[in-house]
């Protein structure tokens, strides 16, 4: 099947590009380098999405870089945007047979044909299977190579080539030209709703050379008098005067009015390396493009620079920090039906998530499987799982990953899991306990980079204990339900005799292997707040989103005591069957650490946990405020002003300008209030 079936020659002729795509690839520094030569002279490739599913595509790297054209040989009836994609999207890409699809060819194919286009957010990862082993070495590396690239991109670079992306998708018929009909599909594309008469002036107002097309320069003037924003004109000619050119003295007058600490000569390393106009740089000024671009970079920013790179202190016990965490890390959709894939948990690792979930299911062949039990979805291999958290769990953090095991096997595999953990992830997993702390307190996560954590159920003696976090029950799996009790955790005769055969069952069937290798983060199932403040530190309960907004509402206190000492899972509701989200913020204000969250699933819970872990340099640790780290605090999460030492706060923000995402709409001079506690 993968005979090469043409020859390509590697010289390009510069000639039949525009002066504004040789100047992007100038940019990149990239126009002598040979791989992304080859790419942009186009390969066709094999698309796989199965063994019986396999397509030809004209892969072709675009003038700009950083767009990669997809197509089909006939004519395509998809939108422009699914034919390409960015490779500011790109997550990584996997050499060789690394996914699903191309690991069940494995042999059919050669391994070193083949890789695999991971993507952020929701889109599915790209298999693709080369004609040569030279071609596969061209694609692979160019595509690290432009990725690099692209994370050293200014912001000005950074805006040009997203007005290239659209303007690209825009030229239906790809002549670099833009005719009117394709300027009215561009404002579609970036949601900018303007009459056809004003579309109409200001592209006559553009088209220098009369031809009723818009060329190169012509373009680009075009998309600067349309992403014009008054509102910040404005304000640059307030700061300016009537001249309308910001000097140093200037630019650092408003910088102290936005609430920065900036100096003159701060001030004057901003004009240099944000205004545009030479002559102004020379003379310590400041022109409006020069300021726009400035409102656009990351000095510009509102979060702290400083907040970047890991500040907190690393060093107290685990249970005082919150945790990003995913629930059922193995989905790409929904709980029902959705595929399962090893890029889910690329993903996740990829975005800084320190827990991840691995439903793990007897399998054929005496090898565990991962997906969600008595579903429709599809299955991954356990090894295959840890063999991508190897590989992945400290790319994005040095810090602790917890493994979250839901354990449904029997004896036999949970053998062979203990075995690949072992075997595969070596030295990182945690086999000994760190220290002699004793099991008053957890060690801090400084005391344990770098090392993988298995959560699960252990034996003690005779027995095992039983967390609650699955949301579908097995007779096999030592998995039971909560009980709807209260903090007391009292339990009838009935219930006593009940637990004590279930535990008796669940003894015979555990794998000491797999026990032993559970040390700090022993599941147990929750009797109550007097009962575990008894327990080792090491000792933790899961608790679905409804258990856990019940015990805030009733023993509000208690729930934050407990969590300054032991740490607490949070799970969605299994009726969540399309994989939405709860608000993590509620179980924050309580102290809870692991609220593990639908990571595939977009929308404001995951813009609130991105918020949260955004600080601290993404490590997926954030430490707790000092109020929810005391065992002695008298904080309630429900009633947050009783008490001494809490008085809220009131945060004015003041909104200059904006543009909803998704939308048309623009705001300017919105004055928003947030009451903070």
């Amino acid at each position: 099947m993968m005979q090469p079936d043409r020859s390509k020659a590697l010289e390009v002729d510069a000639t039949k590009r525009s002066p504004r795509d040789l100047r992007a690839l100038r940019k990149l520094g990239v126009t002598e380098d040979d791989d992304v030569r080859f790419m942009l002279l186009g390969s066709s490739l094999w698309k796989i999405r199965s063994p019986r599913w396999q397509k030809r595509r004209e892969l072709r790297l675009q003038e700009d870089g950083m767009t990669v054209w997809c197509e089909t040989h006939k004519r395509s009836k998809r939108a422009p945007s699914q034919q390409t994609f960015s490779v500011m999207d790109v997550q990584c890409v996997l050499e060789g047979c690394q996914s699903e699809v191309l690991r069940g060819l494995c042999g059919s194919i050669p391994e070193a044909l083949c890789f695999t286009v991971v993507f952020r957010g929701p889109r599915r990862g790209l298999d693709l299977a080369c004609n040569s082993e030279e071609e596969a070495r061209h694609w692979i590396r160019g595509l690290r190579k432009l990725q690099e690239r692209g994370q050293t991109m200014s912001q000005r670079d950074k805006l040009e080539h997203w007005i290239y992306g659209y303007l690209r998708r825009a030229d239906a018929d790809k002549d670099n030209t833009m005719s009117f009909k394709e300027v009215k599909s561009l404002l579609r594309m970036i949601n900018i709703e303007v009459t056809e008469l004003y579309a109409r002036q200001l592209f006559k107002q553009c088209d220098r050379s009369g031809n009723d097309r818009l060329e190169n320069s012509e373009i680009e003037e075009f998309c600067r008098r349309l992403t014009r924003r008054p509102e910040l004109e404005a304000l640059f000619c307030r700061c300016s005067g009537e001249d309308c050119v910001l000097s140093d003295e200037e630019l650092l007058e408003f910088l102290r009015e936005q609430g920065e600490e900036a100096t003159l000569s701060q001030a004057r390393e901003l004009i240099q390396k944000y205004e545009l106009n030479d002559t102004a740089k020379q003379q310590r000024l400041m022109m409006l493009d020069g300021f726009l671009m400035y409102l656009l970079s990351k000095e510009g920013d509102v979060f702290n620079p400083a907040h970047a790179t890991v500040y907190q202190d690393m060093s107290q016990p685990l249970s005082h920090y919150f945790i990003s965490s995913s629930h059922n890390t193995y989905l790409l959709q929904d709980q029902l039906g959705g595929p399962s894939s090893t890029e889910a948990y690329i993903r996740a690792l990829s975005r800084g998530c320190r827990c991840v979930e691995l439903d793990c299911w007897e399998g054929p062949n005496g090898e565990p499987i991962v997906y969600h039990g008595h579903t429709l979805t599809s299955r991954i291999l356990f090894r295959e799982v840890i063999e991508v958290v190897r590989d992945y769990a400290f790319q994005a953090s040095p810090y602790p990953l917890i493994l979250s095991l839901e354990n449904h096997c029997g004896r036999e595999q949970q053998v062979v899991m203990a075995r690949h953990l072992r075997s595969i992830l070596g030295e990182t997993l945690l086999t000994k306990s760190p220290g002699s702390k004793g099991t008053r307190s957890m060690p801090s996560p400084e005391e344990l980079k770098g090392r993988i954590l298995v959560k699960g159920k252990k034996l003690s003696g005779q027995q095992v204990e039983s967390d609650s976090s699955s949301s579908s029950s097995d007779s096999s799996s030592c998995s039971e339900e909560e009980e709807p009790g209260e903090g007391g955790g009292t339990k009838t005769k009935n219930k006593k005799k009940k637990k004590k055969e279930y535990v008796k069952s669940c003894s015979s069937s555990f794998a000491p292997e797999l026990s032993d290798l559970v040390l700090l983060c022993r599941s147990v199932r929750f009797r109550g707040f007097d009962h575990a403040s008894q327990q080792p530190a090491n000792e933790m309960s899961s608790f679905s989103e409804g258990k856990a907004r019940r015990l805030i509402r009733d023993f509000g206190n208690s729930f934050v005591r407990h969590n300054a000492r032991q740490l607490s899972r949070i799970y969605p509701s299994g009726l969540r069957a399309h994989s939405s989200n709860y608000s993590p913020q509620e179980m924050w204000n309580a102290g809870c650490q692991i609220v593990a969250l639908n990571f595939q699933t977009p929308g404001e819970a995951m813009a609130l946990n991105q918020g949260r872990f955004l600080q601290n340099g993404r490590c997926g640790y954030t430490l707790k405020p000092a109020f929810l780290r005391s065992a002695d605090s008298i904080f309630d999460p429900e009633h947050p002003t009783r008490g001494q030492g809490y008085q809220a706060k009131t945060l004015t923000i003041t909104v200059t300008a904006l543009q909803v995402k998704g939308s048309n709409q623009r705001c300017q001079d919105v004055e928003a209030s947030v009451t903070l506690l």
